[in-house]
């Protein structure tokens, strides 16, 4: 497939191509079209190989075109034609196969198209799928997935920005993201011709690693706007809500059941990659674990396996240090214990932290607990 805006390149290169001598496959052109959603319908009724595309047209250019391609066929190999040498990188920063400069010499489009058939030949139909298998994709603590023996991996990144962007689609997923805040959230300082470019680099690297991993993840393009889908895919997130929705109160029978639910939560959502958007999502995930963790803890201490509570109330502390309920339930386990120098250690953890990184005072619902159990304290001794 030939796309070109210019009537005169395009009979230039289908004339080149019926030159070729010496290669290894016949080539049979699907059409030559100036007008790249002519090109595109004819992507619907047939799968090319490979599809030749000029880069600065007028409705859709080169990167866009290569885009929607891809959706329709994401073996699809890609060729840039294109008169400026300066969209050479940028061709290669997509991942395509190869880019010609204008006017294309006969000896270097039979380079290109050798390449063509050195990855035809390596990579036949349907390879990729045949040993697809039920995978998990994780955002608890990082951006990872398990495979079918439930090993963790990690995934191979080139750049920053795709994983930020993967992990966007996938808080999203099931949903439309319209290009342009994509562009905004990433690209800022970007004007829109170099953020297009980087937001399809970072598409492309996407789906070349979802394809690499064996990963069943399909990212759709429509209306200016992505969408991302799992297919036969688990994520764990999913898998820990509906677990959680699905236990039963926690009582000592039922404590083994819950505790395999939070053994679930590795991590909070995206924690290691510090993305500003994702902390919304962090906190109500925090708080949801918090609700599930208090009465587990609770159930611990009335089955007398303290130390399986202590664990627990420090999680809290250490995932919410900004709220009273990991310091409070340790304090209030260490006085039925009567362990006197735990509980003001706790106190003063509490007070040093809410000064030190809020400038705040613990609430006078625990200031006065404590101050009565001091009493207490001093009044029984």
């Amino acid at each position: 497939m030939i796309v070109d805006d210019e009537n005169l390149a395009l009979w230039k290169m289908e004339k080149l191509l019926q030159s070729q001598e010496g290669l290894d496959v016949n080539i049979d052109l699907i059409g030559a079209f100036q007008n790249p959603y002519a090109a595109l319908e004819a992507a619907r009724q047939e799968v090319p190989d490979v599809a030749f595309l000029d880069i600065e047209m007028p409705e859709i250019n080169g990167f866009e075109l290569a885009e929607q391609l891809w959706e329709l066929h994401p073996q699809m190999q890609i060729v840039f034609v294109t008169a400026y040498q300066d969209f050479a990188i940028k061709a290669f920063e997509v991942n395509v196969l190869d880019y010609l400069l204008k006017p294309v010499h006969p000896a270097r489009l039979t380079v290109t198209l050798n390449r063509v058939v050195q990855y035809l030949q390596a990579n036949p139909a349907g390879i990729n799928d045949e040993n697809r298998t039920r995978k998990t994709l994780c955002c608890l603590q990082s951006l990872h997935y398990r495979d079918h023996e439930d090993e963790p991996q990690s995934f191979s990144w080139k750049t920053l920005k795709a994983p930020e962007l993967f992990a966007y689609l996938i808080y999203y997923r099931g949903k439309t993201v319209s290009k342009q805040t994509l562009m905004d959230l990433l690209w800022p300082e970007h004007d829109i011709k170099k953020a297009s470019t980087q937001l399809h680099t970072a598409i492309y690297q996407i789906r070349k690693m979802m394809k690499t991993c064996g990963l069943d993840v399909q990212i759709s393009y429509h209306d200016e706007s992505y969408r991302l889908v799992l297919g036969d895919m688990a994520l764990d997130v999913e898998e820990w809500e509906s677990c959680l929705r699905e236990a039963p109160a926690v009582t000592p029978e039922t404590l083994s059941r819950h505790l395999a639910v939070m053994n679930m939560y590795t991590g909070d959502f995206l924690e290691e990659h510090r993305y500003a958007w994702a902390e919304p999502e962090q906190e109500r995930i925090r708080l949801l674990w918090l609700e599930h963790a208090k009465p587990v803890a609770l159930c611990h201490i009335q089955l007398g396996q303290h130390s399986e509570a202590v664990k627990i109330y420090q999680q809290m502390m250490m995932r919410m240090p900004y709220l009273e309920d990991g310091y409070a339930g340790s304090m209030k386990m260490y006085a039925e214990l009567h362990h006197l120098s735990e509980v003001r250690k706790v106190y003063q953890q509490l007070t040093d932290v809410f000064f030190e990184e809020y400038g705040i005072t613990p609430s006078k619902e625990i200031t006065a607990w404590y101050r009565n159990w001091e009493l207490g304290v001093i009044s029984s001794s």
